[in-house]
C-alpha cells in the first residue's frame, strides 16, 4: 500500500492550501485516515483524523481552520487549510490504518511528506 501525498507549497500568511493523499494497492478497506506534522526536532503531532464513517477529530491550534475530509471511493483524504499562519510552517504526512484483506488485520502506513510553508 502506497500513500502519495500532495498540495504542499508556499503560502502567504491568512492563505490557504489543500493538501491530498491517495492511497493505492491493495485495499480492502480504510479504516481512520489522518494528517500529522513534524517540525525539525520535535515529535510528529496530530492535525486532524477521520473515521470511515465521517468522524472526525481535530489539535486544537486548528480548530476552525483546518477541515478533514474523505473520498472513500476513491481511497483519499483531503485536509482544506485556511486562515494559515506561520506557525503551520511543518512537514505534514498521511496515515491510514488499511485492511487488505477481508480476514487481515489493520496495518499502519506513512506517506512521504510534504511541505508547507507559511511566509509572507
Amino acid at each position: 500500500v502506497q500513500l502519495v501525498e500532495s498540495g504542499g507549497g508556499l503560502v502567504q500568511p491568512g492563505g490557504s492550501l489543500r493538501l491530498s493523499c491517495a492511497a493505492s494497492g491493495i485495499i480492502f478497506s480504510i479504516n481512520v485516515m489522518g494528517w500529522y506534522r513534524q517540525a525539525p526536532g520535535k515529535e510528529r503531532e496530530l492535525v486532524a483524523r477521520i473515521t470511515s464513517g465521517g468522524s472526525t477529530n481535530y489539535a486544537d491550534s486548528v480548530k476552525g481552520r483546518f477541515t478533514i475530509s474523505r473520498d472513500n471511493a476513491k481511497n483519499t483524504v483531503y485536509l482544506q487549510m485556511n486562515s494559515l499562519k506561520p506557525e503551520d510552517t511543518d512537514v505534514y504526512y498521511c496515515n491510514a490504518d488499511v485492511r487488505s484483506y477481508s480476514i487481515g488485520s489493520l496495518r499502519d502506513y506513512w506517506g512521504q511528506g510534504t511541505q508547507v510553508t507559511v511566509s509572507s
